[in-house]
């Protein structure tokens, strides 16, 4: 579905990522691990068309994405749903969730609007509340609600536990796994690496801009090199 090569991307002249390969088959969940700083936001923006890479390529069901507009982008069905949430403080919870529906999904919309409060009954008791006034456990549900109502066919999301209780984190990777479960094809960025391979199909461990492991989930779960150096176990 995604596939990415010696994909090289920063901001200005500088190089943030120097030649990452990675890829994403229909219905998986690939994770994408690493510290702060490593990288994850710069590829998502990369693939999303809010940046152009500097060299590399970045294909989506064959076809090339470096160049085009974002918007085009989100018409084909790469959903991202950013770090921190990026609602809109100040418009209801129904309307920052129509807005998914702008570029992608208009047709559907009553029908996905729906859905997405079948999965987060909490956003339908607050529609007409200003979603700034939601709690973070709750502005992530309706970020996440509004990238489904775009019908996504590669759900982006970053660092999507970020700032949640530990209780919500769970709930959070439940979600996921959820989603998963009916069909949706995930590329997960998180630095919460235990709970994330867990649910994952495959990961990708970045460092200093480059894939510096790579494989089955499970299997770099019970890796002893990213046990010690990189989980802390």
């Amino acid at each position: 579905m995604l596939e990415i090569r010696a994909l090289r991307a920063g901001y200005g002249r500088v190089e943030i990522l120097r030649g990452i390969d990675l890829e994403v088959r229909t219905g998986e969940i690939v994770a994408v691990l690493g510290s702060n700083g490593v990288g994850k936001s710069t590829l998502n923006n990369n693939i999303s068309g809010l940046y152009r890479p500097f060299g590399g390529s970045i294909r989506f069901k064959g076809e090339e994405l470096a160049g085009r507009k974002s918007t085009d982008i989100v018409k084909m069905g790469v959903i991202h749903v950013p770090e921190g949430r990026r609602i809109f403080p100040n418009m209801s919870v129904r309307e920052n969730l129509e807005l998914g529906s702008i570029a992608r999904g208009t047709a559907r919309r009553k029908a996905n609007l729906e859905r997405v409060v079948g999965i987060f009954p909490r956003l339908q008791e607050r529609f007409t509340q200003h979603a700034g006034t939601l709690s973070g456990g709750e502005q992530q549900m309706l970020a996440i609600g509004r990238g489904l109502m775009s019908e996504p066919e590669l759900l982006i999301m970053d660092e999507p536990s970020l700032g949640l209780s530990p209780r919500l984190v769970d709930e959070m990777f439940g979600l996921v796994r959820q989603l998963n479960a009916a069909g949706q094809s995930i590329l997960l960025m998180e630095q919460n690496a235990v709970q994330t391979l867990a649910i994952a199909h495959r990961a990708y461990v970045i460092e200093n801009g480059m894939v510096a492991m790579q494989g089955n989930a499970a299997d770099l779960m019970n890796d002893p090199a990213l046990r010690k150096n990189y989980l802390g176990l």
